[in-house]
């Protein structure tokens, strides 16, 4: 990778942030925004929970095309994810291993089991672009997936 960046780096750097602003287009062609707690796993697939009658749940099942823009948060942190991908909504037992490891991650996501029309949602990797603002001249990668 450039300037020694390699995905690990991306991952461990995707692993330290919690927020992220995950991003869909409502059927009508109107971008919507929200910021999500999520996790992502080994093959950068950002994992997280919503509410069935949420925009992005709604949007999602339209066109389960989704973007995200993750870090840039940290005070004199200039490192950001930018990831696209495609929504699903996983099932059964990868279900049930992605839920562990939120989890692990948000303790509190055990209480919102008992929400009325809670579901989880998935976005599988197409692209993604790291950028390391931190540094002089800025770093910046990007992998498909």
């Amino acid at each position: 990778m450039s300037d020694g960046i390699r995905k690990a780096d991306v991952l461990q750097f995707m692993r330290s942030q919690s927020l992220a602003v995950q991003t869909s287009v409502s059927p009508s062609g109107r971008p919507q925004a929200a910021v999500v707690g999520f996790i992502v796993t080994d093959d950068f697939e950002v994992f997280f929970d919503t509410l069935e009658s949420t925009r992005k749940a709604t949007n999602l099942r339209t066109n389960p095309n989704m973007a995200f823009v993750i870090g840039g948060l940290a005070s004199h942190d200039e490192r950001t994810v930018q990831l696209e991908g495609v929504a699903d909504v996983p099932s059964g037992v990868e279900l049930e291993r992605l839920k562990e490891l939120y989890f692990a991650r948000f303790p509190d996501g055990r209480e919102r089991l008992a929400w009325q029309g809670l579901i989880y949602l998935r976005a599988r990797p197409s692209w993604l672009r790291f950028s390391d603002f931190n540094r002089a001249p800025p770093v910046i990668v990007e992998f498909r997936f």
